[in-house]
């Protein structure tokens, strides 16, 4: 799982296809708090010179949306994170024709750190759920969208989320036994395990919707049973890393690997950190805040953040294109 904190990514415009670009917060329900969301999405509209975002992208707000019966994909942050987390990756996912919405997850995100591991991991989910009613009911701009195209992407807590969001069920007997045998797992060693086990209530039922999802060095991957992952109606892309210290490869992700079939699929990247799926850190942060910079920003010798992040997207997209296409 990520670490809770902020650190500002390196992030630049470049001028290819045009991106519009909303701020939007989804109201409350009886059940939910509301949901601080950010919406990036195909318009026709001509893109400014300047930087205007928090993520230091030319978008163009409030433009008309372009094209009609889009999918949608719904972005899950990782522990402690942030809207703006995977703003690259959203931005490309509508410069190919779909519509990106990226969530703070209430109790769970930068400046709302107020839900405990068992509470968020029964949460998230259901935000997820949340997101795609709006953004396919309720959005000003839902009659543009496909109701029944709809995928997902999440690291670190949010591939756990859009996996248990897809129908994986997870299993607290599994996180004990897991726990037992390899406590210098990090949610076992720091506590989560153990207070999820403890604590967590009922989980949600799965988004019917949700025909792909990608989970990128999925937290608690361990809670999931392979064999029942595998059987899911919805195309599976996994990634991890040989050197994640967060979450293992050998204990979250591999397993769940072993039992895909296509359509799904899985990719082990070699020397790859916990935060090799995040886009790379501002250089400034390195003197701003070192411990940060030590714990976040680094990769191990020789690995190539900015260009893996460039293949990484591309897959992702490639992916969730194929898979959310209209006679898919």
């Amino acid at each position: 799982m990520t670490f809770r904190f902020v650190f500002v990514l390196s992030m630049t415009a470049t001028p290819a296809l045009a991106s519009g670009f909303q701020f939007v917060e989804i109201p409350a329900t009886a059940m939910q708090p509301p949901i601080e969301a950010a919406v990036w999405y195909p318009t026709d509209a001509p893109v400014p010179e300047a930087p205007n975002t928090p993520f230091g992208q030319a978008l163009v707000h409030g433009a008309p949306v372009a094209g009609d019966d889009l999918p949608v994909v719904v972005i899950s942050h990782g522990d402690g994170g942030w809207f703006g987390g995977h703003a690259e990756l959203a931005r490309d996912l509508a410069r190919a024709g779909m519509v990106a919405v990226a969530l703070n997850h209430p109790g769970n995100s930068d400046g709302d750190e107020t839900a405990p591991p068992e509470r968020w991991i029964t949460e998230r989910p259901r935000h997820l759920a949340r997101v795609v009613e709006h953004m396919t009911a309720d959005w000003d701009q839902a009659p543009h969208v496909d109701a029944d195209r709809i995928g997902a992407f999440g690291f670190s807590a949010g591939g756990h989320s859009v996996l248990a969001a897809a129908g994986a069920q997870v299993s607290l007997s599994r996180i004990a036994a897991h726990c037992s045998e390899a406590s210098e797992e990090f949610v076992c060693r720091t506590g989560m395990a153990e207070a999820v086990v403890a604590g967590a209530g009922k989980f949600p039922v799965p988004i019917p919707e949700l025909r792909a999802v990608v989970a990128a060095a999925p937290g608690f991957g361990f809670s999931f049973d392979p064999g029942q992952v595998a059987a899911l109606d919805t195309a599976v892309q996994l990634w991890g890393g040989t050197e994640d210290e967060r979450v293992s490869y050998a204990g979250n992700i591999a397993p769940l690997a072993a039992g895909l079939t296509a359509p799904s699929e899985a990719h082990q990247i070699e020397d790859a950190s916990h935060f090799a799926f995040r886009p790379p850190c501002d250089p400034a942060l390195e003197e701003a805040n070192p411990r940060i910079w030590e714990l976040a920003c680094t990769d191990p010798p020789g690995f190539d953040r900015a260009a893996f992040q460039n293949r990484f997207n591309a897959a992702v997209v490639d992916f969730l294109t194929t898979h959310l296409a209209e006679d898919g």
